[in-house]
Parts: structure tokens; sequence; C-alpha cells
């Protein structure tokens, strides 16, 4: 079928939108009709080939929409359908059987390949194959494939064009505290980055009952709805050194601690943070060998740090979870959006990589 898909062509390039094909649903597959797609720093990142996924290339992983056809032995959802996409992973490696579908051994060829597992495409512009699949969706379009593993079933009632970004960032910052680094209530946490995965976790803590929630970033925005979402103190690297500051406040540092930058002065800055025997999660994404400073004797002396990946989620359990903790008005997740059309796509990129912009979702 003809379909209209926003095109990345080159390294750091702009996004534009174009016809293309879309294959029928193969076995496992399915069909949505996309209603939105948030704009992750994933897609960004990806677009600046931090992970070398193959050019030209259809990306978006935080689509929702509707069920249009099913491929052969799919149970899980039918046509009709409200759906939220999601990760990939393989089903069947080591971490897939024990319940750690996150850290899948085939991660990078489920989400980031540019074709399905075995070497197909189901897309193809002006008759030649197009690279897609990204996150087993590529859901900057009006329709996307995905299997049926990576689909997840919601409630009708919600509102689905907000939905998409429960998929993966909305996920990924909510899933970190509620999942990961499971907080007790009453203790403490500091969220380095409050855009809208660190403000996600920010929420997330605040619904878990975290006694002191401190939000730093440079943006004074940001940091007020950081206040308004649930977090007791923000920090300003401009005006002040974050870690003394929360050394100080909390006396002698914060029992977890999340670093969503990307940025490894910032990742230092989380882990010197901590009390001793705190945990610093990161979820932060940065080009391929990255490296990162970290005072040997802070380790040693109990502190740890430890990568999260998609919250730590299991994507049927925790999506829908989301989805009525904001419907009973726990998790206001929409206070993030701005949507824009899909033909905006690039002006939408441009707000989010601007800071005017929290969480872009463009809407065929």
């Amino acid at each position: 079928m003809d379909i209209t898909a926003a095109i990345i062509d080159k390294q750091n390039g702009e996004f534009f939108c174009d016809r293309v094909e879309l294959a029928d649903p193969g076995p496992g597959e399915v069909l949505i009709e996309i209603v939105g797609c948030g704009i992750c720093h994933t897609d960004i990142v990806c677009r600046d080939q931090y992970f070398p996924v193959p050019l030209p290339c259809v990306f978006g992983h935080e689509g929702s929409g509707v069920v249009q056809a099913v491929g052969a032995g799919v149970t899980k959802v039918a046509p009709g359908d409200h759906v939220v996409l999601t990760y990939k992973s393989c089903g069947q490696c080591v971490n897939c059987l024990k319940g750690a579908a996150p850290y899948c051994l085939d991660l990078y060829g489920q989400n980031f390949a540019g074709l399905r597992p075995d070497g197909t495409t189901a897309l193809s512009r002006n008759g030649k194959p197009l690279n897609g699949h990204f996150f087993c969706q590529s859901s900057f379009a009006s329709h996307a494939l995905a299997h049926e593993q990576n689909t997840v079933k919601v409630d009708k009632e919600a509102p689905l064009e907000l939905l998409g970004p429960l998929g993966c960032g909305i996920q990924t910052g909510a899933g970190a505290v509620m999942n990961a680094l499971r907080p007790r209530a009453g203790e403490s946490i500091a969220v380095f980055g409050v855009g809208s995965v660190g403000l996600s976790a920010v929420m997330a803590a605040h619904l878990v009952g975290c006694a002191r929630i401190i939000a730093v970033d440079l943006q004074p925005s940001r940091l007020e709805l950081a206040k308004e979402l649930g977090a007791t103190d923000v920090i300003n690297p401009q005006d002040t050194d974050p870690v003394a500051a929360i050394t100080e406040m909390t006396g002698g540092g914060v029992n977890y601690s999340l670093e969503c930058t990307g940025l490894p002065q910032v990742l230092r800055q989380a882990v010197d943070s901590l009390i001793l025997t705190g945990v610093c999660g990161v979820i932060g994404v940065a080009p391929l060998g990255t490296e990162v400073s970290l005072d040997v004797a802070g380790i040693l002396f109990g502190r740890s740090v430890r990568g999260i990946i998609e919250g730590d989620s299991d994507r049927d359990v925790f999506i829908p979870r989301l989805v009525e903790l904001y419907q009973q008005g726990r998790f206001p997740f929409d206070k993030l959006v701005k949507y824009y059309p899909l033909e905006q796509i690039q002006q939408a990129v441009e707000d989010t990589e601007a800071g005017r912009v929290l969480k872009a979702i463009v809407r065929p």
C-alpha cells in the first residue's frame, strides 16, 4: 500500500516527507494506522549516527494507532484494537527467557538494523528498497508494520494520540524509578536532566513516595515544571555546584540518582552526589565509545552505577499501568506534550533540540 513517511537520508540531515510503499503484514506482523508518534532523543542521535543505523531510513519508535490488519499467527491483537508500539526483542536469548527483554542479546539487531531480522524490508521508495523497521515499527508515517511482540493493546477510553511516548521515552524515565531503582517511600533521588525522560522520572518518584526529589537542569522553565510535577528541590548548575548543594541539603548525598543527559561530566556529578551505598542509574544516550572518569574510592565504598534500558519494563504490563495512572490523574505526562502535523516533523525536531518543547508528537 502507498503511505506517507518521514525519511532521513543522510547523517545530520533534515527529515522530509514522501510517498513510500509498505508491504502487507507477514507472519507475526501487525499493520497499524498511526495516529501519533513521539519524537525521542534516540531518533535524533540515530540521525546523527551515534548508533550506525543504515540510511536512508524511516525512523519513529513511539507510535500509537489502530490495528488495521494482522499477519498469519497473530493472536495478541485484532483489527480495531488501540495499541502502543514499543521496542522489540528476540524472545529466545538467555536474557529474554529470564524476563529481561530490554537487555536482549540481539537488541541492536532487532531495533537498529534497518531491516527485519531475516534481512528483508517491507518499505520501498520509487521501486527501491528503503531501510525501516526502526524499533520494529518506523512509525514516523501514516501506517507502520510492527510485530505482535512489540505491540501493546491499550484501553480505548484513553486518548490514543497521546500514548505513543509511553513506548520509549516516558516508559524509560518512569520505569527507571519504578522498575529498576525502586526507591522506598521516604528515600531521596536526584534527577540530572529534566527533559521528557527526566520529568517522567520525577513524576514516578513522586508516585512511589520519595521524600526528597531533586531536579537538576540548566533551563529554569524545566525546573519550574519539575516542581509542579513533584520535585521538592531544584538546582541550576549555572548557579551552584550540584554535588555540593545535594550533599548539603541531604546531609551526605541522595539514595539514588538518574543521569538523563548522556554527558560524562554530568554522570560523574550524579555518582558523586550519592550517599555511600547509593545507586546511580544511567539512561542518557552518548555516542558509542564515550568514556567517563569516576573516583575508584567512591565506588569502592559502596556506591554503584548501572545502565537502564527501556525502564526495565515488561512492556505488556507496564505500559497499560502507566495509561491507568494517567487516567487517574496521577501521572500527568500530557503536560510535557506539543503536537505537530507529520509534514512539520523537521520543525518539531528543531524545537526539541532547542529545548522549546519537551515531547513533540507528530500526527499524520
